[in-house]
């Protein structure tokens, strides 16, 4: 992430909103550019996590349903669904911006219920036709 400093000098003795702000609360302003030449988008309707002490690592990937086996071959006496969990993408971030990721995730899902309604995590509540997704 490339990051360009404002120093909010201006040529005329008349001190700029930026260098105002600056000498009011004592912190240098900063522009932000986002360089979004590399990335890529992947869709996911599901994860797992894991840890250490340092840091969380987010695996994301898609669910997919794959053939029932027979019970003769899952040695059970019913057939056995299977669900593969397919990963393609992991995701590693110290406790600092996981925490930052989970309060602006937590805003946001608040925000889209508030407008939407509630969104129902059990299959079952949402098969009842409720709104929310």
């Amino acid at each position: 992430m490339a990051e360009e400093q404002d120093t909010g000098t201006s040529a005329s003795e008349t001190p700029t909103v930026e260098a105002q702000a600056q000498e009011q609360t004592g912190q240098q302003q900063v522009r932000l550019r986002i360089d979004q030449k590399n990335m890529g988008t992947s869709y996911a309707n599901a994860f797992r996590t894991s840890t250490t002490a340092e840091e969380i690592m987010l695996d994301f990937g898609l669910n997919q349903v794959a053939q029932a086996r027979p019970a003769e071959q899952s040695g059970g006496s019913d057939a056995v669904g299977e669900i593969l969990f397919e990963v393609n993408d992991r995701v590693v971030l110290n406790y600092y911006t996981a925490k930052r990721l989970a309060i602006t995730l937590g805003q946001l899902i608040r925000r889209y219920e508030d407008q939407f309604g509630e969104i129902k995590l059990n299959v079952a509540d949402r098969a009842s036709g409720s709104k929310g997704g």
